[in-house]
């Protein structure tokens, strides 16, 4: 039997001789003997163990699998006193983190995350004195933050308790952690506001409280985080004012997203257009009149002003955004031209939909089209035209240019985007047959051509595409035998309504053959 490697990466230099028989069950019992010999081991000096997904990989010539039992496998670790660095990440782990852990009084860095522990921060992580990075994001952690992560641990430098469940207010004593860099709270359960005392994490650089609970108005003492480059409130439902003080403070911010809270802000603030910022997220803030001017728009790489009250053009907008890589300005009242568009080079992501566009698609689907492009959304506008040929090296993994007035042909070019896993014309008014070509886009998982005047049979080369999980076909002039193969065969007859003459499951048994059944109904 020839050697595989272990399943989760692992390299490990322990301070005594340690058994990880309780860690590792092999899956091929024949080679107990030596995997015992291989996950035994020592050495004179502490240092890392490490179980991540993303760990250094040895090969073993056994095949393993970890124990999906946190108290099982982490209380493995936890006679190992002079233990610094503990990295469990990305495994399947459930259950309690074990209170033995904190047996580990010089650990540094623990990472368990990405798995799916559960129930409250053991209170034997206050022994953790030594502890610099903790990171315990996507589990499904509950309870409160506990007070001693601020009072205890002064030496943390970096907390991820993203993803969780985490409910209750933050801890004031959490923002005494001077040596802190990076704060992630993001996407958990927490209520309150953020406390005056924010302004005693003075080495912060990224902040992030986004989809959480909190409530209030954001503090003024934020912007004395000399330091702080990335801050990100989004989801949340934080109330007016802004504080005065952002216009002078904060001197390295390069990100900002305050989307979707409480906040009226109805122009986009000065001291966000006038700074050399990365990103800008504004989405959702009740913003009016037109798109704002940036005083040095060459250093944005993203920009979200979607869900807003923005009326006007765009042109203006993407002058000299020489770095842009992401736009979403969807869900607003913008009147562009798109046949008057000049996209970056750099794009890579176009979110327009839900506004008043109109105008061709063919300067932003063109020979000239950024090879970056990767998603491309204008559906819900006023467009016209056909679809224009489309190149080969485009890059594109989502079309949607559902619920227009573009009419003609799907073009044979559409094999081209051989990246796509999303293709929606929905709504319009295309003719014509659907090609034999679009069998060849075998990474598609969803196709939406329904409420046009498509004619024709549905080709059996869409057979080709394994993956796809949502189709719909409903409401065209299509007519003959629906392909008979997965996964055309189990979508709803809802998929096929409203057409001519299709047949065959899910639609009721053709007549004679499909072809036969085609003519008659062609020729009536």
């Amino acid at each position: 039997m020839g050697h595989k490697k272990v399943h989760a990466p692992f390299s490990m230099f322990v301070s005594q001789q340690i058994n990880f028989r309780a860690v590792l069950v092999p899956r091929h019992p024949g080679m107990a003997k030596q995997q015992e010999a291989a996950a035994t081991t020592s050495s004179a000096s502490a240092g890392p163990v490490k179980l991540g997904r993303h760990g250094v990989a040895h090969n073993f010539p056994f095949d393993t699998e970890l124990y999906r039992n946190a108290q099982a496998a982490i209380e493995s670790f936890s006679r190992l006193s002079s233990l610094q660095s503990l990295s469990l990440s990305g495994n399947r782990f459930s259950g309690h983190i074990p209170p033995s852990l904190g047996q580990l009084p010089h650990l540094v860095q623990l990472g368990l995350a990405r798995n799916s522990l559960t129930g409250p921060i053991p209170p034997t992580f206050l022994n953790f004195h030594a502890l610099q990075y903790l990171d315990l994001s996507f589990n499904a952690l509950s309870g409160p933050i506990p007070d001693f992560v601020g009072r205890q641990l002064q030496n943390l430098t970096y907390i991820d308790l993203s993803n969780n469940q985490l409910s209750g207010p933050m801890p004031i004593s959490l923002f005494s952690l001077s040596k802190l860099l990076d704060l992630s709270l993001n996407h958990n359960q927490l209520t309150g506001i953020i406390p005056v005392q924010v302004a005693g994490l003075k080495s912060l650089t990224t902040l992030s409280l986004s989809a959480n609970r909190l409530t209030g108005c954001i503090p003024g003492s934020i912007s004395t985080l000399h330091n702080l480059w990335s801050l990100n409130l989004s989801g949340n439902g934080f109330s007016d004012p802004l504080p005065q003080t952002l216009a002078r403070g904060v001197p390295s911010l390069l990100s900002i997203d305050l989307s979707y809270n409480n906040l009226s802000l109805e122009s986009v603030p000065y001291w966000i257009t006038s700074r050399q910022l990365r990103d800008v997220h504004l989405a959702g803030c009740q913003l009016r009149g037109t798109l704002p001017t940036f005083t040095m728009p060459d250093s944005l790489t993203s920009i979200d002003l979607s869900h807003n009250q923005f009326t006007g053009g765009i042109s203006k907008l993407l002058t000299n955004v020489t770095s842009l890589q992401s736009l979403n300005l969807s869900n607003n009242q913008l009147k562009s031209d798109l046949s008057e568009l000049k996209l970056p080079d750099t794009i890579s992501s176009v979110d327009m939909h839900s506004n008043q566009l109109a105008g061709s698609l063919s300067r932003i689907l063109n020979d000239r089209t950024s090879s970056f492009l990767e998603v491309l959304d204008v559906s819900n506008n006023q467009i016209s035209g056909g679809i224009p040929e489309l190149k080969e090296g485009l890059r594109l993994k989502l079309l949607n240019l559902g619920s227009n007035k573009i009419s003609g042909h799907i073009p044979n070019s559409v094999s081209n985007l051989t990246q796509l896993e999303r293709f929606d014309i929905s709504r319009n008014q295309m003719t014509g047959t659907i090609p034999t070509s679009l069998g060849l886009l075998v990474k598609l998982k969803w196709l939406d051509v329904s409420i046009n005047g498509l004619t024709g049979r549905i080709p059996n080369s869409l057979l080709g595409i394994e993956g796809l999980r949502h189709a719909s076909f409903r409401a065209n002039r299509l007519c003959g035998e629906i392909p008979q193969g997965r996964p055309f065969n189990i979508f709803p007859a809802a998929a096929y309504l409203h057409n001519l003459c299709l047949c065959g499951k899910p639609m009721p048994p053709c007549r004679g053959s499909g072809k036969k059944q085609e003519a008659n109904m062609m020729s009536q």
